[in-house]
């Protein structure tokens, strides 16, 4: 049986705007994957917490406040450290384009600037977050 895709949604950082996060999360839920809404000004700390704590395939990152260069490679040594390699993490948000290959770099796998069409979100992370197949 095919279980659902797990993804994570937080706005980490100081950031207050949430409406995107809040956008993204509904339109996933409406394709078929479980959703966990962190909340907003979560931690790195915190988001690998959830993520592990609820299974996550994925976490997807809000970040509107520019801080996307330090909030991103926090996360990736975090989920590292928990042993978290196969969890897929994506972006939106403001970033500028000679960040995106650095976060790249780090491991982040798919990054969505603003005016991304929802699909092309969700079929991004329906083709490439890990399979759940077979797992209980």
């Amino acid at each position: 049986m095919n279980q659902k895709i797990r993804v994570v949604i937080a706005k980490p950082g100081l950031d207050g705007h949430d409406r995107g996060a809040k956008v993204i999360a509904r339109a996933l839920r409406d394709a078929g994957m479980e959703v966990i809404y962190t909340g907003l000004r979560q931690t790195p700390e915190h988001i690998v917490a959830a993520a592990l704590q609820e299974d996550a395939d994925v976490i997807g990152l809000s970040i509107l406040s520019g801080a996307h260069m330090h909030i991103c490679p926090r996360v990736m040594e975090l989920l590292h450290q928990n042993g978290l390699d196969d969890v897929m993490v994506v972006v939106g948000g403001i970033i500028p384009d000679v960040d995106i290959p650095k976060l790249n770099v780090i491991g982040v796998r798919g990054i969505f600037l603003p005016g991304t069409p929802m699909q092309e979100i969700v079929d991004f992370i329906t083709k490439n977050a890990r399979s759940r197949v077979g797992s209980v």
